[in-house]
C-alpha cells in the first residue's frame, strides 16, 4: 500500500495526529521530546482508500548533541520511503528555526508535502495557521488532531495524491518475504535465487524505493520475492537505522503470503527474531525459519535436529514451524526455501471438507471431553472451515466462552495432526449453537 510519513520536530503534535488517524492509541504522547514507542506504524482508511502510515518522531535519540541531527537525518529517509509527506507544524509556537531547515529539505523533493497546522482548535489559531504558508510549500491545513477538528478537508486531499495500491498486481501468485535482522543474508539469498538459471518474468514496483519484487518462476511456479534490502540513504544514526529496519519489515510481511525468517547460525535464535515471527504469526502469515551461514557452524551427528529443537523450545506454541538450514553464499539448500515456502502457502490456503473435519474433531471431543466451566457442561455440536488464506475454523457450542485456551491448543493440535498445516497459523473461533 501507499506509505505517508509524518514528520516535524519534537511536541508539535505528530503522535497525536497519527494515532487520530489510525484510530488507535498505538504511539505513546508525551511532552518529553525523544520518547520512545514500541509501535509507530500502522495504517488508516478514508473515503475507501488505505494506506501505510509511519510516525517519525520519537524515535530519535535523547542526547542533546545528536536530537536535532536525527531529526534532519529521519527527513531524509522519510523522502526516500514515502510516497506523501505530512509536515506538521504547531500553531502555538509558530514557525521555529528547525520548522524553516526542515521545510527547505521538503521543498526539493517532487512528492507531494502536505503541511498541518495542529493545535489550531479554535477559530483564532485556524487563523495563526496561515503564517505557516511562509515555508512556501503550498496549502496549509488547520488541524487539531486532539479532537479531529480540519482531518476530514486534509485527508480528502491527502488520498487524492496517493498513487494506487499495486499489492492486487499477479493477485494468485504467491508472494515470499525474505526477513530477519540486518546482515543476516536476506539480500544474499535473494542474489543467490536469482543468480541462478531463472526466468525473470518482469520486474514489479517494491513496497521499498531501492528495492524490487519479482516475479520469478521456480519449478514452473510463479512466484513473488519480496526482498527487504538495506536503506538507499545510509543513516548515521543508529536509531534511525534500527526504525526503518523495523517499518520494513513490517510492510513486508504486510504485504507476503509466506514470510521466510533468516536466522543467523552463529547467533542462533535472539529475542528480536523471535518478536519477527510472532508479528508474522499474528498477522497470520506463513511462516519458514532458514537458518543462514550454516556452513559456518561445527558439526556433529545431531547438530540441525538439536539446533531445530531448541528452536522450537524457544518459540513454545509455534512449533509447527518448518526449519531448513541454508547458506547462501555456498548455494546450499537454497532451493529448498522456496520449495518448503510454497508447500506452506499451498497449506495456507487448504480447504477441508466439512465432513472429514466433524470426523477429527467428533473423534477428539470423545477422547477428551472440554472442561466444564461455571459450573455448566461445555459441549461442541460441530465444525467448519469458513475461510481460507489464512485458514479458519469455526466450531459451533453450546457454551463458547467456556472453551478454554488449553482446550483451544488441544483441538488445534489434533487438526494439525490430522491435516497438517504445517508453517500456517490457524484460527479457532467458538460460536454459540
Amino acid at each position: 500500500m501507499p506509505l505517508v510519513a509524518i514528520v516535524g520536530r519534537p511536541n508539535v503534535g505528530k503522535s497525536t495526529l497519527f494515532n487520530r488517524l489510525t484510530e488507535q492509541r498505538q504511539a505513546i504522547v508525551h511532552d518529553e521530546p525523544g520518547v520512545t514507542r514500541d509501535r509507530v506504524y500502522g495504517d488508516a482508511e478514508w473515503s475507501g482508500r488505505t494506506f501505510d502510515i509511519v510516525d517519525t518522531g520519537g524515535f530519535v535519540p535523547r542526547s542533546a548533541d545528536r536530537f536535532e541531527a536525527a531529526i534532519r537525518e529521519q527527513v531524509q529517509i522519510a523522502l526516500g520511503e514515502a510516497d506523501a509527506i505530512v509536515f506538521v507544524g504547531d500553531v502555538l509556537t509558530g514557525i521555529t528555526d528547525l520548522d524553516q531547515e526542515m521545510a527547505t529539505v521538503l521543498r526539493r523533493t517532487e512528492k507531494p508535502v502536505f503541511v498541518v497546522a495542529n493545535k489550531a482548535d479554535s477559530a483564532a489559531r485556524r487563523l495563526d495557521a496561515a503564517e505557516f504558508y511562509n515555508l512556501g510549500l503550498g496549502e496549509v491545513y488547520p488541524v487539531s488532531a486532539a479532537n479531529g477538528m480540519g482531518t476530514g478537508d486534509f485527508l480528502d486531499d491527502l488520498v487524492a495524491a496517493l498513487p494506487e495500491d499495486s499489492s492486487d498486481e499477479h493477485p494468485d501468485v504467491p508472494r515470499i518475504a525474505f526477513i530477519g535482522r540486518p546482515n543476516v543474508g536476506k539480500s544474499s539469498l535473494t542474489n543467490a535465487l536469482l543468480g541462478h538459471e531463472r526466468s525473470i518474468v518482469t520486474e514489479i514496483s517494491g513496497t521499498t524505493r531501492d528495492s524490487i519484487d519479482v516475479l520469478v518462476e521456480h519449478n514452473g511456479q510463479e512466484v513473488v520475492l519480496v526482498d527487504t534490502a538495506g536503506l538507499r540513504r545510509k543513516a548515521r544514526v543508529h536509531e534511525n537505522v534500527e526504525f526503518y529496519s523495523t517499518l520494513r519489515t513490517e510492510r513486508a510481511v504486510q504485504s507476503c503470503d509466506v514470510a521466510v525468517v533468516l536466522l543467523d547460525a552463529t547467533l542462533g535464535l535472539e529475542a528480536q527474531d523471535a518478536r519477527i515471527i510472532r508479528q508474522a504469526e499474528e498477522m497470520k502469515k506463513g511462516i519458514v525459519i532458514a537458518v543462514n551461514k550454516w556452513d559456518l557452524v561445527d558439526k556433529e551427528t545431531n547438530t540441525a535436529r538439536d539446533f531445530e529443537r531448541g528452536i522450537h523450545e524457544r518459540l513454545g506454541t509455534l512449533d509447527f514451524i518448518p526449519v531448513v538450514f541454508i547458506s547462501a553464499l555456498t548455494g546450499q539448500r537454497k532451493e529448498k526455501v522456496l520449495d518448503i515456502a510454497l508447500a506452506v502457502a499451498a497449506e495456507r490456503g487448504k480447504q477441508i471438507p466439512t465432513a472429514q473435519l466433524n470426523a477429527v474433531v467428533e473423534k477428539a471431543v470423545q477422547r477428551h471431553h472440554p472442561p466444564s466451566a461455571n459450573g455448566r457442561q461445555v459441549t461442541i455440536k460441530y465444525a467448519t472451515q469458513v475461510r481460507t488464506e489464512p485458514p479458519v475454523v469455526a466450531f459451533f457450542s453450546n457454551y463458547p466462552q467456556g472453551v478454554k485456551e488449553a482446550y483451544r491448543r488441544y483441538l488445534e493440535n489434533k487438526l494439525r495432526e490430522a491435516f497438517g498445516f504445517e508453517g500456517v497459523p490457524l484460527t479457532l473461533s467458538f460460536k454459540q449453537k
